[in-house]
């Protein structure tokens, strides 16, 4: 198995690189899903984050008012970060899981903390989507509606696209159309060595200390 790496940050693009890789023939893995999914009513996770945030933090369904959860712990580090304890572990654990249950050739782990959590170096290759912060800007208030304000708090709240930039070990910008982005992912593709597979990477253990979460809220 191939692993890619597949990162970028908040509104960069990296969903539309996942699913061009997808057409291509790669089974895709989301960290972002997974965390949905981990932390849906009635899940482990969603019972620690209602103990520790409280239930303002829901909707009438009892489902996780997620943009209220978003807005709250991203203008707050430390809410940030006791967010991320919770998700964190049955995250990881998932994504094991799926990683061993894997057969396709080529493995995409879309995950907008895959550098920050450890699991870039499990990785053959690191794939980093960028574009410009105006882009970034300006999908966030078109596509989830933010205002400025809460779309810059988004983008400010993670590191620097030159952070991931260095760590590539592709780069696809993804500030043309998507018909440029496109052929920039097929000619990454046609690099990947497919007749000389890698063994797959072995995830770490879920005792193994990382500094951050692969997932993301909001």
């Amino acid at each position: 198995m191939y692993l890619i790496g597949l990162t970028g940050n908040i509104a960069t693009g990296k969903s539309a690189v996942g699913r061009m890789l997808i057409e291509l023939g790669a089974r895709v893995i989301d960290a972002d899903a997974i965390a949905h999914q981990v932390t849906a009513k009635g899940q482990p996770a969603w019972f620690s984050i209602v103990a520790e945030f409280g239930e303002g933090i829901l909707r009438p369904d009892g489902e996780l008012d997620r943009p209220k959860l978003g807005a709250l712990v991203f203008a707050d580090p430390a809410a940030l970060q006791r967010l991320e304890a919770i998700v964190h572990p049955a995250v990881l654990e998932r994504i094991a899981e799926l990683l061993a249950q894997a057969t396709e050739p080529v493995v995409v782990l879309d995950a907008i903390k895959l550098i920050e959590s450890g699991f870039a170096d499990l990785c053959d290759a690191v794939w980093v989507v960028t574009c410009s912060p105006e882009q970034q800007l300006a999908r966030l208030q078109r596509r989830r509606g933010m205002s400025e304000a809460e779309a810059r708090l988004r983008i400010e709240a993670q590191p620097p696209q030159a952070d991931k930039i260095a760590r590539a070990d592709v780069v696809i910008d993804n500030s043309g159309s998507l018909a440029k982005t496109r052929r920039q992912v097929a000619q990454a593709w046609a690099r990947i060595p497919l007749n000389s597979p890698t063994p797959a990477p072995r995830p770490p253990s879920a005792g193994t200390a990382r500094p951050r979460s692969p997932a993301h809220t909001g």
